[in-house]
């Protein structure tokens, strides 16, 4: 089957970056005079060659795209995907059942466990899946079937409403439920228990990728008063609740997001309240009435999603972060997240300083944090690594 492949050919010097492990192949790498690009199907499977005919691997392909083909394997192109699949699925659950007692965590995380336009969030036995890409999207037969074979889950939920879909020229809608899929799926985290409501939910209902951010804020938090911005369903502000806070509030713009935190919130013998509101809003509120909070977690949603936006992402940034240490008691804490692949980790700590700089504090850095264990990172593909925290000590310039 590997001859029988169309090759998609690369221009000469192009080759380096997949010889050194990364996946990814873009459009202006491509000789589109030996292989035009237009002569390929969205989601097809290619070989890849460089320049001078040495094989790179298997593909798959799209030709609208930006990332034109996304590599599946290295060196010689295996035949069957659905082995591989398989394959590449065993060992990804391999890595996860060694990390956690539980199954409750990222089961694939797209190009980090070799199945680029990929994502698995497991939650118990049901199984919520991102399908990104065209080359993926061709193979959701496969894909489902690999998944019942391998997990063997009651119910799985495909999610279709992404904007990367979009860009694939994929086409969005209403998620595709499989087997049987509760309303409210199950999440057991750090020993704490969380339930979240897919209608209400964002992306897969839960970032697993804080999990390890948020296990660390338990040393923090006993006897404080905390603020918890963009909670959606609780996961900073319930643990640190049931970490001994005297006091948590949880702000979202969603009231269905703050209903899942009051909820649970009950579900660990512990209570939050909750304000619905803009966060920038809410912290002028706050600020007018003289609040202050010994603890304030900041993890908003990506204000730089791409390169374009860096500007006035940054400016976004440093205005919430400016705007969080006014509600920071003395000797206060700040987390501050930022999951923006485009910005980088230190230009984050940049940020917090320059906001503290500006309101006369003195931000002492504590830790970093990053994206949890069940979310690797590829070596040579810096766009895994996304989530970065920083957890700061606020004090007075005095």
């Amino acid at each position: 089957m590997t001859n029988q492949l169309p090759s998609l050919i690369l221009k000469k010097g192009e080759d380096r970056r997949l010889r050194a492990g990364h996946l990814w192949i873009f459009s202006n790498e491509v000789d589109t005079k030996r292989s035009p690009l237009v002569g390929f199907e969205a989601g097809a499977l290619v070989q890849v060659e460089a320049a001078g005919g040495r094989p790179l691997g298997l593909a798959y392909i799209n030709p609208h795209s930006l990332i034109a083909a996304r590599l599946l394997t290295h060196g010689k192109a295996l035949p069957d995907f659905g082995a591989l699949l398989r394959r590449r699925l065993r060992t990804a659950l391999a890595l996860r059942e060694r990390l956690f007692e539980q199954p409750y965590y990222r089961l694939v995380f797209g190009e980090s466990d070799l199945l680029p336009g990929l994502v698995v969030d497991r939650f118990g036995d049901v199984l919520v899946v991102q399908i990104a890409t065209a080359g993926m999207e061709a193979r959701r037969a496969t894909i489902i079937e690999a998944l019942q074979t391998e997990i063997a889950p009651r119910g799985m939920v495909i999610q279709n409403q992404l904007p990367m879909r979009e860009l694939e020229g994929l086409p969005t809608g209403v998620p595709e439920v499989i087997g049987e899929v509760p309303e409210k799926l199950t999440v057991i985290e750090n020993g704490l228990t969380f339930s979240v409501n897919m209608a209400a939910g964002q992306k897969t209902g839960w970032f697993f990728d804080q999990r390890d951010n948020r296990a660390r804020l338990a040393r923090y938090v006993k006897g404080r008063r905390v603020l918890d911005l963009f909670s959606y369903a609780g996961g900073w502000g319930v643990t640190a609740a049931k970490a001994g806070a005297s006091q948590v509030l949880c702000v979202d713009s969603s009231a269905g997001a703050l209903e899942m935190a009051r909820e649970n919130a009950a579900l660990n013998g512990v209570a939050v309240e909750t304000m619905e509101e803009d966060a920038f809003k809410a912290l002028a509120a706050l600020r007018e009435a003289g609040e202050k909070f010994d603890v304030v977690t900041v993890d908003p949603p990506a204000f730089v999603k791409r390169r374009k936006d860096f500007k006035a992402g940054i400016a976004g940034y440093q205005r919430l972060n400016q705007a969080a240490l006014q509600v920071v008691a003395q000797d206060g804490i700040l987390v501050s997240c930022s999951c923006s692949h485009h910005l980088p980790e230190q230009e984050l700590l940049n940020i917090v300083q320059r906001s503290a700089r500006h309101v006369d504090r003195y931000a002492q850095l504590l830790e970093w944090g990053h994206q949890s264990v069940d979310h690797p990172e590829h070596p040579a593909i810096p766009e895994t690594r996304y989530l970065k925290s920083v957890t700061l000590r606020v004090i007075s310039n005095e």
